[in-house]
């Protein structure tokens, strides 16, 4: 099989600090200047987080709907729980982040987002969010951008 004309797939790894146990960052402007410098007009670009611990989402970047998220996933999976992760007799995590892991699992580590005239296709109010639920930690988000 033989790739269409002027097909490019181009691949990177962004690294992202974060400061608390759960952070939401916006990251839409590093990933978007990443998508104007490939020189990739029309395409997709695919996001994964190489961590368990992280979630990524497409949403609103608003202060109180920032903090309705975290209150969000604070009420659906609780800090502290009996959880076996945690739990020396069944894990040998010392950690302590089963929570972490739960809460990364409900957002996924993936986002898919078209390119169109060589910059990301997101709606008005549509920002690319990394949601860190273990931290403080160095993060890594894979990016890969393919198109022509």
């Amino acid at each position: 099989m033989h790739a269409a004309p002027g097909f490019r797939i181009q691949s990177r790894i962004v690294d992202f600090i974060t400061a608390e146990r759960t952070q939401v960052m916006n990251i839409t402007e590093r990933i978007s200047e990443i998508v104007r410098r490939s020189g990739i007009s029309d395409g997709l670009v695919h996001l994964q987080s190489l961590h368990t611990t992280t979630g990524l989402a497409i949403g609103e970047w608003q202060d109180a709907l920032l903090d309705d998220f975290k209150g969000f996933v604070d009420s659906v999976v609780a800090r502290e729980g009996n959880y076996k992760h945690n739990d020396p007799a069944f894990s040998d995590c010392e950690r302590h982040n089963a929570d972490s892991h739960l809460k990364g699992s409900l957002f996924g580590q993936t986002l898919l987002v078209q390119v169109r005239n060589a910059a990301l296709l997101l709606g008005t109010w549509q920002s690319l969010i990394l949601a860190e639920f273990d931290g403080p930690r160095s993060r890594s988000i894979a990016v890969q951008i393919s198109g022509i």
